[in-house]
């Protein structure tokens, strides 16, 4: 098989959890723990830093590895879900996995898979592993997909774990309390490693806490390295910290208050393995985006009319993208909008602006809810607009009726930021 028929039976003969839902989703870690064993551990041929959370991981996990990037050291990095091209979830140094890697990688363990049937996760999960250490990279930053204590990343023992903080999000598979949820992201919190907590108040926090025996937990609002932050007019934030002052975070949206402060207090602890002098975290954060090919948070892909595309999708992202949505200076506010079956829907209609001119929509794939059903859904919150059944349409009609001084924002879901960027 090439790349693109290697490519086709990965999506065919193991379904995405992005695409079908929860479906795709295998419980349980025997699958995980089969393919490790059949690839020989390739992660322990190189550190790994943990990364879960319910909001916040990939920006944490793409700050992290560009920092490292900066410090020296040959970095992996695996992330989901990707946005255009599959190899965007397997990186060294900000270099997608190579095409021949994937074909070969199949067809030598076809057979393999063939006989335990994978999910897609647990499949590419493999992969990564398996590249990293062919790549010979000397630490990998790795995304928990979904959850933590099943997820089939937690087969590693990192030098670190973070979660960078609790919030409602898959709850028909993790719990629907966030103690429940909780529990389920916990789950990559192994004795003998330093596990940062990025943001965990009331029950959330006293949940932590009593996990602490034995554990070594460390919760940064409980000793944050952030003194200050300025929004600048470039979109960048500028932040005031003990340790690095005027440190610019290239990365925009509100949400990057709380990452960098995770990401600063996990560079602290990272410090006592790492080489990781100031010149590196202040160019990590500067070069993100350059380091690592990180699309789809608060991106702005053209002024005059500005066009914004996050791909925060649920109530605890969609907090942050309101609140600067606020902040922002405009004309008339254009918002194409639409969302995946799977999420607390309601929650996030209830958060969005009530003067916007909505162009609901929909992606193409089976876990899309119906642009209708969603228009329907969010005139009860006032939400007026027209349906579109493409996003291309949908972003072209307000990419058509906004004006030079109106602002465009994209998103809802993933799925719709990535057909985005691809119409652009």
């Amino acid at each position: 098989m090439d790349y693109e028929e290697t490519i086709e039976y990965l999506y065919n003969s193991a379904p995405m959890f992005q695409q079908v839902g929860s479906s795709a989703y295998k419980e349980g870690m025997e699958n995980s723990f089969l393919i490790d064993a059949h690839l020989q551990h390739p992660h322990r041929r190189y550190k790994t830093i943990h990364v879960g959370g319910t909001n916040g991981k990939g920006s944490t996990s793409h700050l992290l590895a560009s920092i490292l990037q900066e410090a020296g050291y040959r970095t992996g990095l695996y992330t989901s879900p990707h946005l255009l091209d599959f190899r965007e979830r397997i990186k060294v140094n900000g270099e997608m996995i190579d095409k021949a890697f994937v074909t070969g990688f199949i067809a030598r363990n076809k057979a393999f898979f063939e006989s335990i049937q994978p999910s897609f996760f647990e499949l590419t999960t493999g992969m990564a592993f398996a590249y990293f250490a062919e790549q010979k990279v000397d630490v990998a930053v790795v995304e928990v997909g979904l959850g933590g204590r099943l997820d089939c990343t937690n087969v590693i023992t990192p030098v670190l774990s973070i979660i960078t903080n609790i919030s409602f999000d898959h709850t028909h598979l993790l719990g629907n309390t966030l103690t429940a949820i909780a529990r389920e992201k916990a789950g990559i919190i192994k004795s003998g490693v330093p596990s940062v907590i990025g943001e965990a108040e009331g029950e959330v926090k006293a949940f932590f806490q009593s996990l602490a025996t034995g554990k070594m937990l460390f919760f940064v609002q409980d000793d944050n390295p952030v003194l200050s932050s300025t929004l600048l007019p470039s979109g960048y934030w500028e932040f005031e910290t003990r340790l690095y002052p005027e440190l610019i975070n290239e990365l925009g949206g509100y949400a990057q208050e709380k990452n960098t402060a995770t990401v600063l207090y996990a560079i602290r602890l990272l410090k006592k393995i790492f080489m990781i002098p100031p010149q590196a975290v202040y160019k990590g954060f500067r070069r993100v985006i350059e380091n690592t090919g990180l699309q789809g948070r608060w991106q702005i892909v053209q002024y005059n009319p500005k066009i914004v595309l996050d791909t925060g999708h649920n109530a605890g992202g969609m907090e942050y993208i309101v609140r600067q949505l606020r902040a922002e200076k405009y004309n008339r506010l254009h918002i194409v909008f639409g969302m995946v079956n799977d999420k607390d829907i309601t929650s996030v209609l209830r958060l969005l602006p009530k003067d916007a001119i909505y162009y609901f929509t929909q992606a193409n794939i089976p876990r899309a809810l119906a642009s209708g059903l969603l228009a329907e859904q969010a005139s009860v919150f006032g939400l007026k607009g027209e349906i579109f059944y493409t996003t291309g349409e949908a972003f072209e009609a307000a990419k058509q009726k906004a004006t030079k001084k109106d602002f465009i924002f994209v998103g809802g879901s993933t799925f719709i930021v990535a057909e985005t960027l691809a119409e652009l």
